[in-house]
């Protein structure tokens, strides 16, 4: 009877410690980026808040500031309003904004948008395919892309307002 009932404790404790290794392995060691600096970036389409279809391929041309991120993300909160305040800068210079939420509830997503006043493109990533697409682990991450389309930069972490308009600078179209 203690035999089996070690044998059953062994197997039970070697199946969670493989398990934590795994979930560690796969959250801080495995290389989950998808899209590079310099590769073309992914298209993908959503539907924005005002159920208007933004497909990223739409946007050759311009530069796009891909923003993902969360309601529930402290960083992602404070950097919503030097976001707006360098989209109404740069929007009439060539460069868009893309915020994609990681698949909320839209009334979280609308109050959210509606607390800041935003006026950039939210749309909601149902499934998070766009995410994965992506390789996005943390929020907030930030992916710059150049009016031909190619990825010139990601971004991990929050960012301040003079990062975000660093950024806008990167990506502004040559005129």
């Amino acid at each position: 009877m203690k035999k089996k009932r070690l044998l059953m404790r062994t197997t039970i404790l070697s199946i969670i410690g493989v398990a934590l290794a795994y979930t560690f392995y796969a959250n801080f060691f495995d290389d989950t980026e998808v899209v590079n600096a310099g590769e073309e970036a992914v298209n993908f389409a959503l539907t924005d808040l005002d159920g208007n279809r933004v497909e990223l391929a739409d946007l050759r041309g311009k530069g796009v500031f891909l923003n993902f991120w969360g309601t529930y993300c402290p960083p992602c909160e404070e950097e919503m309003p030097y976001m707006e305040s360098q989209y109404q800068a740069y929007k009439d210079q060539g460069v868009e904004i893309i915020a994609v939420n990681v698949d909320e509830p839209e009334l979280s997503v609308q109050r959210f948008v509606d607390r800041h006043n935003l006026t950039f493109p939210i749309v909601i990533d149902r499934g998070s395919n766009v995410l994965d697409a992506y390789g996005i682990r943390p929020l907030p991450t930030t992916i710059l892309i150049d009016e031909h389309g190619t990825v010139v930069r990601k971004h991990i972490g929050g960012m301040t307002e003079r990062d975000v308009q660093s950024f806008m600078e990167e990506i502004k179209p040559e005129s």
